[in-house]
């Protein structure tokens, strides 16, 4: 299927190790793709207990609490209690938390206005209008359970000596 191919391809360069390098050495600061959906998520909303961040983020409690120990390790948050509930961890950005966000933000969105210098407004914001379509259904749109496990025609299966 085109969509799908075209997504991989774009999927790909968001988990590429050398775009991640280059953002690396820009920032200063070694931050994750899940932490800076941990920064990006308290820059947005403020502090948020850890259940409701994790959840902000798409992801299981586990991943958010050891994504915010990392970025806690490297002073970009910090953990407090939340004042009205002792029982509550509160995740918070620290003004080097805030800084680094923001300095990802420039760098990506230099880049973004760079790679659509050429494209008209409308184009510009038909992308932003898809895109976010694609977001909401496919949150919205459960993987299915019965989905094939037989290649398709296009991929090729292993061979007897290929397989583990």
């Amino acid at each position: 299927m085109p969509v799908e191919r075209s997504l991989e391809r774009l999927f790909r360069l968001t988990v590429n190790r050398a775009a991640h390098h280059r953002q690396t050495e820009a920032i200063g600061v070694d931050v994750t793709r899940a932490g800076y959906a941990i920064l990006r998520t308290l820059a947005d909303d403020g502090d948020l207990p850890m259940g409701r961040l994790a959840r902000r983020c798409s992801m299981d409690p586990a991943a958010a609490n050891r994504q915010v120990r990392a970025l806690v390790d490297a002073g970009l948050v910090e953990r407090v209690t939340d004042p009205d509930d002792a029982r509550l961890a509160v995740a918070r950005l620290t003004t080097a938390g805030r800084r680094t966000h923001d300095r990802i933000v420039a760098l990506r969105t230099e880049q973004m206005t760079d790679v659509l210098a050429d494209w008209s407004d409308h184009d510009r914001a038909e992308l932003v209008r898809l895109v976010d379509r694609l977001v909401a259904d496919l949150r919205a749109t459960p993987l299915r359970a019965d989905a094939p496990t037989t290649p398709s025609p296009t991929t090729p299966s292993p061979t007897t000596e290929e397989r583990p």
